[in-house]
């Protein structure tokens, strides 16, 4: 499932991809709905995992595909994969003109429309949508629920259950 090519676009004519990269350090159970709510408007979803050299995140780039993957399982129209560099060459590269970007603020907003004026600046055909983050995720962070594990919170509501697992064994807590 982790395999869109970097520099190949074999979708068949006509087709709709969209991109939907994020850190996904780790993945949420807000991430994983705004993935089936993103697949259902689009015939192919790629699932970006951004690579920041700059940043150390708590999981790998590897363990978050692993993770990604074994949430997500084997849905058709939906691949896993990571990028390095700039979102809209990786967009370009592989055919894609939508980027999906989940909001849950209004301060998610504000950064979030600043990327979208310059993505599109730098890449003219890609097209952003924005998607609000479903009610019941909406104060669901990544580094909020890593906190909470380090202080020794049980957060399976919040994120697969994987995912709880490994962020128990990596972090700790209580």
């Amino acid at each position: 499932m982790s395999g869109v090519k970097s520099g190949k676009n074999d979708r068949p004519a006509g087709q709709r991809l969209a991109v939907f990269p994020a850190s996904f350090d780790p993945v949420t159970n807000g991430h994983l709905d705004l993935i089936h709510r993103a697949r259902a408007v689009f015939d192919q979803l790629v699932v970006a995992v951004a690579r920041n050299v700059a940043k150390q995140g708590t999981f790998t780039v590897e363990e978050r595909i692993e993770m990604l993957e074994t949430a997500i399982g084997r849905e058709p129209g939906i691949q896993v994969t990571s990028f390095e560099g700039l979102l809209v060459d990786y967009a370009r590269r592989i055919g894609a003109h939508v980027l999906i970007r989940g909001l849950r603020a209004v301060s998610d907003f504000e950064y979030e429309f600043e990327m979208a004026l310059m993505n599109r600046h730098l890449y003219p055909e890609i097209e952003t949508l924005f998607m609000m983050t479903s009610q019941q995720y909406f104060y669901v962070s990544s580094s909020r629920l890593k906190e909470l594990v380090r202080f020794g919170a049980n957060v399976e509501e919040f994120v697969p259950p994987v995912v709880a697992k490994r962020l128990k064994e990596k972090l700790g807590g209580g």
